[in-house]
């Protein structure tokens, strides 16, 4: 144990749930250099160690900042072959911190450029995530982005993928991109549409934009959970609504810390949400843009925020509870 919550070790060991990771954010740097010199790639480092220090946003000044790497990790992911071994070497390093469920998000539209289109990018990336589950016994869905700076229409046709791929993996629609100056309004088409097809809603909000970013995130997306809500307290009537209507907030501490949506860990207001009685969830975001694991996360929620055992375990539950799939695995 340490002087204030448990060890690193028993952290490791809590089965966890994953709501809120990025496909394009979570690559391992040796496999892109790998299909980078397959595919005729020219990636900023030809070392491993090197790829991952230029990716890692330590440095970032603000959420675009930090979204810039992207750039870098969707160079790599324009083939079925590359997509499939990508979301089973995510699947497999989840599992190997002890997450049990996973939903993996991305924009199909980003992994056209090779030719594919976004069915059958969604389809590789199923097909690997079903290769984990059945060599690994990891659980994992697929959460379909829209991007606030693309066309509505855009959004529209993302969502009427998600809803067509309902019963093979696909279990959710997500807004994410620069969130400032990118309301949620313009692609309320896209959905309502998933409002009517049960297809559930998490929307990024309160990230880069203030409280009022998450009430248009409730009122116009028909959210259920939201990603991040860092700013969320800015606003204390709109934190009684999350609460009363049980809209669950997917955490990212140290992408939080990295964007500058807070100074530092222990300012970071997952605490105070925890203690209203808010449903929260603890999530990587991107494990390489992030340089982050779940169970870092864990340990950060530990040292810099006093979250104790009970503390935590009742958070993992959070995750396995507020799942948008049946996790078929629980905590």
């Amino acid at each position: 144990m340490t002087a204030t919550g448990p060890s690193d070790a028993r952290l490791h060991e809590l089965p966890k749930a994953e709501l809120h990771v990025h496909l394009d954010g979570s690559l391992r740097p040796s496999t892109m250099i790998e299909l980078a010199s397959e595919r005729g790639v020219q990636l900023p480092a030809s070392d491993a160690d090197e790829l991952e220090r230029r990716l890692v946003a330590d440095d970032a000044r603000s959420l675009e900042d930090y979204l810039s790497a992207f750039e870098v990790t969707v160079s790599v992911m324009q083939d079925a072959p590359a997509l499939e071994r990508l979301a089973y070497e995510l699947a497999e390093d989840q599992a190997a911190e002890h997450v049990r469920y996973a939903e993996i998000r991305f924009c199909p539209l980003l992994n056209t450029q090779g030719g594919l289109v976004p069915d059958e990018v969604l389809t590789a990336v199923l097909a690997g995530l079903e290769r984990a589950r059945d060599r690994l016994g990891i659980h994992s869905r697929v959460i379909v982005c829209a991007l606030r700076n693309l066309p509505p229409s855009s959004s529209v046709e993302l969502a009427e993928l998600a809803v067509s791929m309902k019963d093979r993996g696909v279990c959710g629609l997500d807004l994410a991109g620069p969130e400032a100056g990118h309301p949620v309004r313009p692609h309320a088409e896209a959905f309502e549409l998933a409002r009517r097809h049960g297809l559930p809603v998490t929307i990024h909000a309160g990230e880069a934009a203030g409280a009022e970013s998450i009430r248009e995130a409730l009122d116009v997306g028909h959210a259920s959970r939201i990603g991040h809500g860092t700013r969320l307290w800015e606003d204390p009537e709109l934190a009684r609504r999350v609460l009363d209507e049980g809209v669950t907030l997917e955490i990212c501490l140290t992408s939080n810390v990295q964007t500058r949506a807070v100074a530092a860990y222990e300012a970071h207001p997952l605490r105070r949400y925890y203690d209203l009685g808010l449903p929260v969830a603890l999530c990587t975001d991107n494990r390489l843009v992030s340089g982050v694991t779940l169970t870092g996360e864990y340990a950060r929620a530990r040292d810099a925020l006093d979250f104790s055992w009970d503390e935590l375990s009742e958070i993992a539950a959070t995750g396995f509870q507020r799942a948008f799939g049946p996790t078929d695995e629980g905590p």
